[in-house]
């Protein structure tokens, strides 16, 4: 795939003793009842920033109809967070194991799923319906994501549909296209986005290619969020925050090869501190993030 996957560091909060919300779930369209949902992804702008040394050329898809290739994508979404001076809590949602089989299709991928497992065995057991489900990405002429489509079995519940979700929104929300120019080894080059949501955010992502062998290329990354806002507006007109500090960074290392349609290794981790201020109660909201994506056997 000539995208590679990164994360969306999407949040969880609590506003008082009881009320907690979560900007993840704010970003995505409500889960569907064994119907395909559609979700659209911002639009990138890349810019090289060095094109790298001879000999260079144009990083483009070679996909062959109908190949298919294995691979697990592994999410892990650790959050913890202070509300004033009350005890720090874990609010981490469990991690999600997918195993996949991505085929080339008309506009872009298509995935089947295999037994998706978690280290949680509540939810571990509401996943194993998904057994057989579908998912897709549409992709640009320049391999950024610019839909992700998912379609769980009928029978497969509420909490495993969510799970899925925001499984798929960490690992793809955001994506990292090829430049237009031709580039080679030690080649530069950034990727803008902005990340929808109680807090929109503009994503700076700059990919370095490190090594290339025929097809398989190695890229680092190294990921910056930024506030576009100084306010989080909540879900469910809940109220809004103002944003006192906000500091998510990350980087990893990915492996593609443009014969094949999902990434073939890598990780990308991103986290930070994020602090927040209730305009009315001067409350404040303190949260620690890490959000991990890793592709692999």
């Amino acid at each position: 795939m000539l995208v590679l996957a990164v994360t969306l560091s999407a949040f969880g909060v609590g506003c008082g003793d009881h009320s907690e919300a979560t900007a993840e779930t704010d970003s995505t369209e409500p889960v569907g009842l064994g119907k395909e949902v559609t979700m659209p992804i911002e639009a990138v702008t890349t810019t090289v920033l060095d094109p790298g040394t001879e000999p260079r050329a144009t990083l483009r898809p070679v996909l062959e109809p109908d190949s298919a290739q294995q691979v697990t994508l592994r999410t892990d979404h650790h959050i913890e967070q202070q509300i004033g001076t009350q005890a720090i809590r874990d609010i981490s949602p469990p991690a999600v194991t997918i195993p996949l089989t991505a085929r080339a299709g008309t506009d872009g991928v298509e995935l089947t799923l295999g037994t998706v497992t978690s280290p949680d065995p509540a939810l571990a057991k509401a996943l194993l319906p998904a057994d057989g489900s579908h998912a897709g990405f549409d992709i640009s002429e320049l391999g950024a994501i610019t839909a992700l489509r998912l379609t769980p079995k009928p029978a497969t519940p509420d909490v495993a549909r969510a799970a899925l979700e925001q499984a798929f929104y960490q690992a793809v929300y955001q994506s990292i296209a090829f430049p237009d120019d031709p580039v080679g080894e030690g080649a530069v080059w950034t990727v803008r986005q902005q990340v929808s949501g109680g807090v929109p955010l503009e994503q700076v992502t700059t990919a370095t290619l490190t090594h290339r062998d025929g097809n398989l290329l190695t890229i680092a990354l190294d990921v910056t969020q930024t506030p576009k806002s100084t306010v989080w507006h909540l879900p469910n007109e809940a109220g809004q925050l103002e944003i006192m500090d906000y500091l998510m960074h990350g980087t990893g290392v990915i492996t593609v090869d443009l014969g094949l349609p999902l990434p073939v290794s890598g990780s990308v981790e991103v986290g930070g501190i994020q602090s927040y201020r209730d305009p009315n109660s001067a409350v404040t909201l303190r949260q620690t993030l890490r959000t991990q994506v890793q592709w692999g056997a």
